[in-house]
């Protein structure tokens, strides 16, 4: 143990007296480009199978969090444009019940239409028969947020002189489920596509690493630097993972296009749409790259003693 000690000391204060010589150090990662070349070479049909699997995992979660973003920006825009619709009472005071309504949490808004008005506005869009006004004042109100829609329902139920409300209820929760769906999907593919990339990549550097045994055995007796040996099995996972994004990024570009159509159809802002494709796109290359790169510094560690 004191003798190795003393190597490693001797071996820093040497190399600390060595002069920097930057062309040689431009040589050196030259050399550890082509080290990982070849180690990609001596990978053979291998390398297709390990992009394949990697773009099958990566589209997967590109897509899913691709669409789970939009998901969510479009259940929060609902929020500000569902609204709760409360029918008054005959005799009700308007005045009294718009008062209590506002003093209900995450009320943003309310707009008062008489039954007068939304009788007119009803003869102008169909003929009805000439008979007395069948229709009640409404309250159109309006929530800060789509998930409190259904808080404050109940509390504008229990207002009095509201005999009645109503608001899409279903199809509130249908979305509201598919984006809840997105979400987990998109956390479970993460924690599977990590552990999948992890797996994978490991057993390839291992591979490498068996195949070139003997000369790592050489260039550790002629004194190369660990660096020098560790470096280019990692770069080789880390090429992996970024071919197998680039690829991903084909259909994510799709599904894109489709989330847009989404928008689009339900009045949401379309320019969100750019921030969550570079998003998207920044995720899936670092998710793919930092996986498989991380994949081989463990696989390293664990089979290559230097």
């Amino acid at each position: 143990m004191a003798n190795g000690e003393t190597r490693r000391k001797i071996k820093q204060k040497v190399k600390s007296h060595i002069p920097k010589d930057w062309l040689t150090e431009i040589r050196i990662f030259y050399r550890m480009i082509l080290e990982t070349l070849k180690g990609i070479q001596q990978a053979g049909l291998i390398n297709i199978a390990i992009v394949s699997t990697m773009f099958a995992i990566l589209t997967i979660f590109g897509v899913l969090l691709r669409s789970s973003l939009s998901f969510q920006s479009v259940l929060n825009e609902l929020g500000g444009t569902l609204q709760v619709s409360a029918y008054l009472a005959p005799n009700a005071d308007s005045k009294a019940v718009i008062s209590d309504v506002k003093n209900i949490d995450h009320v943003k808004n309310i707009k008062f239409i008489s039954k007068e008005k939304a009788w007119q506005d009803l003869k102008t869009e169909i003929d009805v028969p000439e008979v007395s006004n069948p229709l009640p004042d409404t309250l159109h109100i309006k929530v800060d947020d789509v998930k409190n829609l259904e808080g404050v329902l109940t509390q504008v139920k229990s207002v009095k002189g509201v005999k009645d409300t109503n608001y899409v209820k279903d199809w509130v929760k249908k979305f509201q489920a598919l984006s809840q769906l997105s979400h987990v999907a998109t956390i479970v593919v993460v924690i599977g596509a990590f552990i999948l990339t992890m797996t994978i990549i490991s057993n390839t550097i291992q591979l490498v690493i068996q195949s070139r045994k003997e000369e790592i055995e050489i260039m550790r007796l002629m004194g190369v630097s660990n660096w020098y040996i560790k470096f280019p099995l990692i770069l080789q996972g880390s090429i992996y993972g970024f071919i197998g994004a680039i690829f991903a990024l084909f259909p994510v570009y799709t599904v894109n296009n489709f989330m847009y159509k989404l928008h689009e159809f339900f009045m949401a802002p379309t320019s969100v749409c750019v921030i969550f494709q570079v998003v998207t796109i920044l995720s899936v290359i670092a998710l793919g790259t930092f996986c498989c790169a991380l994949g081989s510094f463990m696989c390293i560690k664990k089979h290559l003693q230097v």
